[in-house]
């Protein structure tokens, strides 16, 4: 799927059938250097104390002595006495592809200052960001108006068949063997790399979305290195990568509706329906009037799809996309959706990388069908029950039918070792379904799930649910979970992240045509 900052993100072969069994990636007489930590370039990490450094490590591990590439590392030092100190906390944002180097930052908002006895470690997974070389295949490929995500005919179907295989094939051009090193298990070896480089026996791990993932496939890797995890919207191991997405259609479906309910309740600030089922109509009429005549020549029903996404993935944006939504609507100003797409999705040189990562990734972490008869079939019958966003999902991940890297086979990940993890979820996250953070926990004897009850909003901890934040806090600094119940269920259950209130300020956005910049968290 799409974005996961962007991202995202958000994924018919069956998991289960193609799951092998484990081994740690060798990393044969390699150690690596220590980091050569600096200033960083970033002001808001200077602000913060933060140092930065590159961390050298094999682009093939196999080949410890062969090639080298730079990791991106960033520190905020822990801020209590050194005898009172719980060791290094990696953190990955997601994607895969988001930039992690800025979530050294992270620790400052777990509450009672739980944070402050860790090492908190920001870094930009290979190929992302400020790592070195950064993968990118053309900068340009979200530029507007594209055409129309549902093929309702050959042309069209063709049109995207032929854009997703020329950018599976700029991809390889422009990154050559680079491809064949970004998989999970890469990324799995590469942690382990900051470990020892930091001179640690173990770490600690906060991963959010697609981060959940690659904590999974290193603690399944490296039980043992393992001390203390949180996974907050957790990725089901069983449904990578293919399935996974095809679930994720219809949640987001279940979402957008969600969201159309609340644009309805709040009628009197939007005008733009007394019911979800009326504000969905108007949404999907005014998509077709921009397929039939783009607005401001640029602005289609593919850019007004995606600039409406985020509102499945978190509650944060709700207002600004409404306001949005009401701008178009009742004064025919498209700039505030137009801003929206731009906000995610950046267009010029090297602004894919994110977009090139996730499918460098995804792509090569398990084979996806070669048929495009299967994709087309499924994603039709997904069409029907869910058509908000199943086939802009389809070509966003259709590169990987001519992705030109191998594929691998998924870690079969097992959490029976890993000695302590909390999960995070929402009922109704939709990037990452619910039913993944209850599998995970299966596998890990040693965990505890929270439940944000009823709420839609994918990888929200931190964000001021306080039942949430002070179990992370308590977890942080004691190891104490939340006691774990019987059965496939969640073990402690909290308020979600609460949706906006609109305020007066967003009723006069509504009427003048203004919207500001949409939040989004990651």
């Amino acid at each position: 799927m799409k974005r996961i900052v962007v991202t995202v993100v958000a994924a018919g072969l069956a998991l289960s059938s193609a799951t092998v069994a484990n081994a740690a990636p060798k990393q044969p007489g390699f150690q690596p250097d220590p980091i050569p930590w600096g200033k960083c370039a970033s002001e808001r990490l200077q602000q913060a104390g933060a140092e930065c450094g590159m961390l050298e490590v094999p682009l093939d591990y196999a080949e410890p002595d062969g090639k080298k590439i730079k990791i991106a590392v960033s520190r905020i030092k822990h801020k209590v006495a050194d005898d009172k100190f719980q060791g290094v906390m990696l953190v990955n944002p997601g994607g895969p592809g988001g930039s992690g180097i800025g979530l050294s930052r992270l620790g400052g908002a777990v509450p009672n200052k739980a944070g402050d006895a860790y090492d908190w470690i920001g870094f930009d997974p290979r190929g992302v960001g400020s790592s070195e070389p950064q993968v990118s295949c053309d900068g340009n490929y979200f530029s507007y108006n594209r055409p129309y995500y549902v093929p309702v005919n050959s042309e069209l179907e063709q049109a995207w068949l032929k854009r997703a295989k020329d950018y599976a094939n700029a991809c390889e051009a422009a990154n050559g063997e680079v491809l064949d090193h970004l998989k999970t298990t890469d990324n799995a070896s590469d942690m382990e790399s900051i470990r020892k480089a930091l001179g640690q026996e173990q770490i600690n791990f906060f991963g959010f979305s697609y981060g959940t993932y690659l904590g999974q496939v290193y603690s399944t890797l490296y039980p043992e290195r393992v001390r203390r995890m949180v996974f907050d919207g957790t990725v089901d191991p069983r449904r990578v990568w293919y399935d996974a997405n095809l679930d994720q259609d219809i949640a987001f479906d279940k979402n957008i509706k969600v969201y159309f309910d609340w644009i309805a309740k709040n009628n009197e600030t939007y005008k733009l329906g007394t019911s979800g089922a009326e504000v969905e109509k108007l949404y999907y009429a005014k998509q077709n009037e921009l397929r039939q005549k783009p607005a401001d020549g640029i602005i289609g029903p593919d850019e007004w799809t995606d600039a409406f996404l985020q509102a499945g993935y978190y509650v944060y944006g709700w207002a600004d996309i409404a306001s949005a939504f009401a701008a178009y609507v009742h004064n025919g100003d498209i700039q505030p959706i137009k801003k929206l797409y731009d906000d995610s999705n950046g267009q010029g040189p090297g602004a894919d990388n994110g977009y090139a990562i996730y499918l460098a990734t995804q792509c090569t972490d398990v084979q996806w069908p070669k048929s495009w008869t299967k994709w087309k079939v499924d994603n039709w019958i997904t069409h029907y029950r869910a058509p908000f966003e199943t086939w802009g999902n389809a070509w966003f991940n259709a590169p990987c039918l001519n992705w030109g890297a191998k594929a691998g086979k998924p870690v079969k990940i097992d959490g029976r070792k890993v000695p302590s993890l909390l999960l995070i979820g929402e009922t109704l996250d939709a990037a990452t379904p619910y039913e993944g953070g209850l599998e995970v926990r299966s596998r890990y004897p040693n965990s505890a799930l929270i439940e944000g009850v009823g709420g839609t909003t994918h990888s929200g901890s931190l964000s001021g649910v306080a039942c949430t934040d002070n179990a992370i806090a308590d977890y942080l600094a004691t190891g104490k979970l939340p006691e774990r119940k019987a059965g496939r269920r969640s073990d402690m259950q909290c308020d979600p992240v609460p949706a906006p209130e609109p305020t007066a300020s967003a009723a006069k956005a509504a009427e003048s045509g203004g919207a500001s910049r949409m939040l989004v968290r990651r």
